[in-house]
């Protein structure tokens, strides 16, 4: 494999913004539209590398820098040669800042708290207080050794109106620059492998902040571009008018990342359309441990895709009493490892009692139905 990170477009779709890239990372080429499935705490929930590999992912979102510092720690991590060897992934990997979980718990008051400088909190277990910001934060992806590491920023709420978002964006533009300075002293990874920096545009819901941001973003020139805040993935309607207004200004070559998009197949087909080409979220496999299963038929429509199930919600509740002697699979032509050998009605007894293979076979099954989303917008671009 070459030691370089490097992004292209290889076709774009005719009349929408969708495009297939390719990404070349020391761990492997990954082509886009690519969903990243989540494991945040250096393990996907249930699943293991090899069931990833039978769903043809090619990039996963692994070990959180927050959680990695938290525990098992950043000695173990370097100890054991990086993320990749710790889980057990020779795949592509991006990890995150740790943003969005300080911005979660500094909602929770004392345990967290963000200043200018970066953020304090308690450590879970020891009660020691932590300091994350730009330095610490980058110091430890590159212990953490993802091919793709994130700026350190403040994930924007909208809670607070436009006096937040202004503070956020202030603080994410100077982090910004001072991640980038870090990760400037070497660009490569504890191991020697070279790792690309993306930059985060936020500015909540205000258009006006949003464009300054993607203009900021732009000006550092970093290797890809990501689009977060808390209603990124949350509200579908509003990130599809954030995408739009900020995708005139994004250049083609590089890689555009929506963070937290993923709630559903259909959400990956109406981001894409918009011009995106990687997303993660811990939604398809929390989905599934709790019983809701991805069903449907993914139709063209209008030169694009559609995720439906005739005219019903495309998702099923394996809880509900009509599954326990139903014996087709959970979707119809699904050919994921649980759909080709189990019946909704074994997946209906194991949940109903709890066992934990319920909880694999399920997981299985959403990764594979997003996987199989983003194959088929691939093909459809590339063949029209």
């Amino acid at each position: 494999m070459q030691n370089r990170y490097h992004s292209e477009i290889i076709k774009q779709h005719p009349t929408l913004p969708a495009r297939v890239m390719r990404m070349n990372t020391p761990h492997g080429e990954v082509l886009t539209p690519a969903f990243m499935p989540v494991g945040t705490r250096a393990m996907l929930n249930y699943l293991t590398p090899a069931d990833l590999h039978a769903s043809r992912s090619e990039i996963i979102l692994g070990g959180n820098t927050y959680h990695m510092l938290c525990t098992p720690g950043m000695e173990v991590i370097e100890k054991l040669g990086g993320m990749h060897r710790f889980m057990g992934w020779n795949k592509a990997m991006l990890t995150d800042s740790g943003g969005f979980q300080v911005f979660s718990l500094s909602k929770k008051g004392t345990i967290c708290i963000i200043d200018d400088q970066g953020a304090h909190f308690k450590h879970p277990l020891t009660g020691k207080v932590l300091h994350l910001n730009s330095h610490t934060s980058i110091q430890a992806q590159k212990i953490i050794g993802a091919d793709i590491i994130m700026a350190f920023d403040e994930c924007t709420p909208e809670t607070g109106g436009r006096e937040a978002a202004l503070a956020a964006l202030d603080r994410t533009h100077r982090w910004l620059v001072l991640s980038r300075e870090e990760h400037e002293k070497n660009p490569c990874s504890a191991y020697g492998y070279k790792q690309a920096l993306f930059g985060i545009i936020q500015g909540g819901s205000f258009r006006d902040l949003r464009e300054q941001s993607t203009e900021f973003i732009l000006s550092q020139d970093l290797d890809g571009i990501a689009i977060g805040g808390e209603v990124i993935g949350f509200d579908m309607v509003k990130t599809a008018e954030i995408i739009d207004w900020v995708r005139p200004m994004l250049p083609t070559e590089k890689i555009r990342y929506t963070m937290g998009v993923g709630l559903n197949p259909q959400d990956l087909l109406d981001v894409v359309a918009k011009g995106i080409d990687i997303f993660d979220c811990v939604a398809p496999t929390r989905n599934a441990r709790h019983g809701t299963l991805y069903c449907g038929q993914i139709i063209e429509k209008n030169n694009w895709l559609s995720f439906e199930n005739k005219g019903e919600v495309p998702r099923i509740l394996i809880k509900k009493s009509q599954y326990a002697k139903d014996e087709s699979p959970i979707m119809p032509g699904c050919d994921c490892y649980t759909c080709v050998n189990f019946s909704r009605s074994y997946l209906h007894y194991l949940f109903k009692e709890g066992l934990i293979a319920y909880f694999h076979l399920s997981s299985i099954h959403n990764i594979h139905v997003m996987q199989k989303v983003c194959e088929r917008m691939r093909e459809l671009i590339l063949r029209d």
